[in-house]
């Protein structure tokens, strides 16, 4: 090879290596607040996929409406989902309530906040896009999931950017985040403008919320298998498909309201495969409250069924709104022997059968069964699948 040659052959060289590292380097040249802080968690031209999940054709419910997840937006939600920042004293994220581990529910009967203890117990989230009910919190006081995810910021105990008891405003917040160098990098990147405002808050935050699914349980293998949930799944126990009938078919009830035959009637309310809560639900007779002293007749939300409790059968968490059913064991015998509470004007009829509050007569063996059918929708991926963990950590 000439001497030319030689020089020409070292200047593509150098020509090739110099493209090479400003490739590398682009996403530090552009958003070097987010290469430096989420090094390793985040790379915006490498994108987790959040739009494009697969999910099982017999999933058929949808409440995303007008705001399509799209990977920008739900990973600008999984920033501000774990970020501390959005608390008035730097303590408390949306994560500390909603943990990934605990099927994004909390171990505590109520959650710590900014100015003390949440007065219901924090519901998890998993599938929260798969459901026919598309009002949020236990006692549906927000019409969207977008509603629903700046209130919690908006909560005087929970987060503090109340407006009221001496705390700052939801535009308090935009002030600080706005002076975040990676929120001024993140919010040009998802809506082309570093303009930071409520609604672009709750946008991405529900984007990555409805993003968290589970779809990988033996409940899902086995309806994958049959036509319908009402045929033996072939990779079920005996006794699971023993629980998955009593779960489906309706109680027959005597005229005092006493189970004689027929399953147990889960379904009425907890309607498969989506496992989430009917619309037109009413209370189920749990109406304690956290703090004070009344009763709270009003929750009628409830989460899906799915990971209620973990692989190893465990639940995430104590259940219901008041957080003192610690088992499947207590739920079960809640909904076995029903108690009419004089003032409880909101009893859901299904829980009355004939004027009576419902008696299902359960024996052992039935109560095992379905335990057995419930630990079959838990799936293992939502656990521990990095793009919807810290990415702060």
């Amino acid at each position: 090879m000439t001497k030319t040659n030689l020089v020409g052959a070292f200047l593509i060289a150098i020509s090739l290596l110099s493209c090479s590292n400003h490739d590398n380097n682009s996403t530090t040249d552009l958003y070097p607040n987010v290469t430096a802080t989420f090094s390793g968690k985040i790379d915006l031209y490498n994108l987790s996929n959040y739009a494009n999940q697969s999910k099982p054709a017999y999933i058929t419910k949808d409440n995303t409406a007008g705001n399509p997840i799209t990977d920008k937006g739900a990973t600008l939600g999984r920033v501000l989902f774990y970020d501390k920042n959005l608390s008035s004293n730097n303590t408390i994220s949306c994560a500390s309530c909603h943990i990934q581990a605990n099927a994004f529910g909390d171990t505590e009967i109520a959650s710590t906040g900014v100015n003390g203890t949440t007065t219901r117990h924090a519901m998890r989230l998993i599938n929260s896009r798969f459901a026919n009910e598309t009002k949020f919190f236990w006692d549906e006081r927000a019409a969207t999931l977008e509603t629903q995810a700046s209130e919690p910021i908006k909560n005087h105990i929970e987060m503090g950017f109340s407006g009221t008891s001496g705390d700052g405003s939801i535009s308090t917040l935009i002030a600080k985040l706005q002076g975040i160098g990676y929120y001024k990098e993140l919010f040009k990147y998802v809506y082309g403008s570093e303009e930071i405002t409520e609604n672009k808050l709750q946008l991405a935050l529900a984007q990555f919320v409805r993003s968290i699914q589970s779809f990988d349980s033996k409940y899902d293998t086995g309806r994958a298998a049959v036509q319908n949930d009402n045929q033996a799944f072939p990779n079920f126990t005996a006794q699971e498909n023993q629980g998955k009938n009593l779960f489906l078919a309706p109680p027959v009830f005597d005229a005092n309201g006493i189970r004689t035959s027929g399953g147990l009637g889960c379904a009425g309310c907890h309607a498969p495969p989506e496992f989430d809560i009917d619309p037109n639900t009413k209370n189920n007779g749990v109406i304690g409250i956290l703090n004070g002293t009344g009763i709270d007749i009003s929750n009628t939300k409830a989460p899906s069924l799915r990971d209620l409790v973990k692989s190893d059968g465990t639940p995430n968490g104590p259940m219901m709104h008041t957080g003192n059913f610690t088992t499947l064991q207590n739920v079960i015998g809640h909904y076995g022997n029903i108690n009419i509470a004089p003032r409880n004007t909101n009893l859901d009829p299904r829980l009355t059968p004939n004027g009576f509050g419902q008696q299902l007569n359960l024996t052992a063996t039935e109560v095992n069964a379905l335990i057995a059918f419930i630990k079959t929708l838990t799936g293992t991926n939502v656990y521990t699948d990095p793009k919807w963990s810290s990415p702060f950590k």
